[in-house]
């Protein structure tokens, strides 16, 4: 029997890149997966590859940026199943690069819209459906831009910053349930997202995101004791994030 099977998993930002392997590798180890993005051809393009390896999927076109959608979600699923088990919060947004006084205040409230308060309106529509697992998973994908904070990168540095807190913190708060919740970051991988931040960068040179199932994998397993960090596909090991001495 495959590791996840009988599990129920949820996969934003599902149709392309990071999102769309993540889905595939939870499906082809016994996940049904619920995908969700807004690309109904990169949906139809997913379910096709994830049905040619023998797993099964539930196709949800949807934009994130719909709270009220969110809300919904969360009904839906606890009507059908009853329970999340595994919830990857892979979508996001860069919102170009730029010095942070020329950044349009509506790119800046779309980013930190995608990358941050929707992460949260997830976590407040799923968390009690993960509740219901015997061994809920969440992972949220990072990035080394939330600490590093570059000259040009500060919206997106910013988003994932404040994205590192929230999921820590509800970590914390979930740490004597059965849930488990820790931040994955991919370093630099072959993303169309990569692309729009490094335009003279050779892709051949990156990872490329059908490698990071395997530590998904990881992530999301039941047998998971790990909890609040952050995992570093590039060295394979958790991070314990710094903790300032006083706040």
């Amino acid at each position: 029997m495959a590791p996840l099977t009988e599990r129920i998993a949820l996969v934003t930002g599902a149709s392309r890149g990071i999102g769309y392997h993540c889905a595939l590798a939870l499906a082809k180890s016994g996940a049904h997966v619920i995908c969700i993005a807004r690309t109904v051809g990169g949906l139809e393009e997913l379910d096709d590859a994830i049905n040619a390896e023998g797993g099964t999927a539930t196709l949800v076109p949807m934009d994130l940026l719909d709270h009220e959608a969110i809300n919904r979600l969360g009904l839906s699923i606890h009507e059908r199943w009853g329970k999340l088990d595994i919830l990857v919060g892979n979508a996001g947004l860069l919102g170009g690069l730029s010095p942070l006084e020329h950044i349009e205040p509506k790119t800046f409230d779309k980013v930190m819209n995608l990358n941050v308060s929707v992460n949260w309106r997830l976590i407040c529509s799923l968390a009690p459906l993960l509740r219901q697992s015997d061994a809920g998973r969440a992972v949220f994908l990072t990035s080394g831009a939330a600490h590093k904070c570059k000259p040009f990168w500060g919206l997106y540095s910013t988003s994932k910053a404040a994205l590192d807190a929230l999921v820590r913190t509800w970590a914390a708060e979930c740490e004597n349930s059965p849930i488990r919740i820790n931040l994955l970051s991919p370093g630099a991988m072959r993303t169309a997202m990569r692309a729009e931040a490094m335009p003279g960068e050779d892709p051949n040179e990156l990872a490329h995101p059908s490698e990071i199932g395997e530590c998904l994998l990881r992530l999301v397993s039941p047998e998971l004791t790990e909890t609040g960090l952050i995992f570093d596909f590039t060295s394979g090991v958790f991070l314990e994030p710094g903790i300032p001495k006083s706040i």
